[in-house]
């Protein structure tokens, strides 16, 4: 007996992509694609590429019942109102939005501009890093979806948690990490032959990154002129029992990720053309013997590992099913 999940925000990058999935999967089965202002329309006549040949429609909350999945692709502080009513509903929800991956709730006017309205939902929610997560996301209520940024970023760095200090990242990503919207910024005449940093100290991943890592961070996001694909290259001092060769520092992440289906670690820093239109992460560890440092490369796609790649990843863990089904 399959499982029905909703996709409720389908009509932007991420939700389209994980309604195809969602519609391509083995067991589940596609319920409501929900949208806003492309009501109406057809998935498949907005993103041709995926073929879903499925009507969007006005939210209803009525067309959710209890046990059914429901995946919230909202704009951030769009999507805790509507998490909510969810939760409450008996629904078990992955909120693909940015509103639940932080713990503390303090944190949210500062970052995100608004207070959240469920603190308890908070302290619930199950960060959907499968990496470190996977045995909570089976039995979560609410799976807090990742970043792009800081999946990518943590992934290159988790196995050296709490041997880490002195953080800088340095991440590019490709414009559809933007979103759907057209703005000036992301107008292909603006992002075409040129690389530009942005959000300098101020970029909402920053908090995310640090709350997983355990330790404060420095964080640059960089926009290049590729459709998909995000690296993220990472520079730390290495503190306490830390690996002393290279040989010793790739021992440890293979260790680490043994078991772990979508993250290959690979002896080259990789490229963003290895993972594109994929769940799979590469990331690539190398010690600088000299300096007491390790710089560390981690490439995704965004809006697969990134977003509805790993959205579906979470959601075959909550239903019992293979991590790796429709994947």
């Amino acid at each position: 007996m399959s499982a029905i999940v909703h996709v409720l925000g389908a009509a932007g990058y991420a939700g389209s992509q994980l309604a195809a999935l969602v519609d391509a999967h083995p067991w589940f089965t596609l319920g409501a694609v929900t949208a806003r202002g492309d009501a109406g329309k057809r998935i498949v006549d907005i993103h041709p590429q995926y073929r879903v040949d499925r009507v969007l429609t006005e939210l209803d909350l009525e067309a959710i019942a209890p046990g059914d999945f429901a995946a919230v692709c909202y704009p951030h502080a769009e999507a805790a109102r509507l998490v909510s009513e969810l939760v409450d509903r008996g629904a078990r929800v992955v909120d693909v939005s940015a509103d639940h991956r932080l713990r503390d709730a303090a944190l949210y006017p500062e970052w995100y501009g608004f207070d959240h309205p469920r603190p308890d939902l908070l302290a619930e929610a199950v960060y959907g890093l499968p990496e470190r997560y996977r045995d909570r996301i089976r039995e979560a209520r609410l799976v807090a979806n990742p970043g792009c940024y800081p999946e990518a970023s943590i992934l290159a760095l988790l196995p050296l948690a709490g041997l880490l200090e002195d953080v800088v990242i340095d991440a590019k990503s490709g414009v559809s990490g933007a979103g759907r919207t057209a703005t000036e910024t992301v107008h292909f005449c603006s992002v075409t032959e040129s690389v530009s940093a942005y959000k300098v100290l101020t970029h909402r991943h920053a908090p995310e990154i640090a709350q997983e890592l355990g330790t404060d961070v420095v964080f640059t996001p960089h926009l290049v002129p590729v459709d998909r694909g995000l690296l993220s290259t990472c520079y730390a001092r290495l503190t306490g029992d830390a690996p002393a060769t290279q040989a010793d520092l790739l021992a440890r992440y293979r260790a680490f990720y043994d078991g772990h289906p979508f993250v290959e670690v690979v002896e080259t820093p990789p490229g963003m053309r290895a993972v594109q239109r994929t769940n799979f992460a590469q990331v690539c560890p190398v010690l600088d013997t000299a300096r007491g440092r390790v710089i560390a490369f981690g490439v995704i796609d965004n809006l697969g590992k990134g977003a509805a790649g790993q959205a579906l990843q979470n959601l075959n863990l909550m239903a019992g099913r293979p991590e790796t089904e429709g994947l």
